[in-house]
């Protein structure tokens, strides 16, 4: 039946977002962590779960189709879950649809807030970068220019940035 195919493949979406959480919670850990081969690992996993939901979405808009096509209705309509749900007239049925569609939009929501925090924890991962970057090229280019060593007052000698001296 087409409207359990259809239901079948939101729960499968809901699933694979679930997994995308698991994913997010571990880039999380890896991030404050600063473990990048971790990092990158996660970030592969996040790649074919992509792959795998765009493949979920296409079955999705199939069997959605298919229902279309179960009611009577030839277009190809894109119609989202609650219109969709107003043309099924079994009271469990259109339960079981909105009821996906609830779990599904919660996941998604959870996703969203913990794909914002990683965003904000990779932007002060790069700030600290930049940071320590122009902190070093700071050094350097205050001591890239030649002076005579016996121009040098002993005040302004100083270590560097390394002290490479036991």
């Amino acid at each position: 039946m087409p409207l359990d195919r259809l239901i079948d493949v939101l729960e499968q979406l809901r699933e694979t977002h679930e997994q995308l959480i698991t994913l997010g919670n571990q880039k999380k850990e890896a991030l404050i962590s600063n473990k990048v081969d971790q990092l990158i690992l996660v970030m592969n996993q996040e790649s074919k779960m992509s792959r795998h939901i765009e493949q979920l979405d296409e079955r999705r808009l199939q069997a959605a189709y298919e229902f279309l096509q179960e009611r009577g209705i030839k277009s190809k309509l894109n119609l989202n879950i609650t219109e969709l749900s107003r043309l099924v007239f079994d009271v469990e049925d259109k339960q079981r649809l909105l009821q996906i569609q609830k779990n599904l939009a919660d996941t998604l929501v959870e996703l969203k807030k913990l794909n914002e925090l990683n965003q904000q924890l990779i932007q002060q991962a790069l700030s600290y970068i930049d940071f320590s970057i122009e902190s070093m090229s700071y050094y350097a280019e205050s001591e890239a220019v030649y002076q005579r060593p016996a121009d040098k007052s002993t005040s302004t000698v100083r270590a560097g940035l390394f002290d490479t001296r036991a």
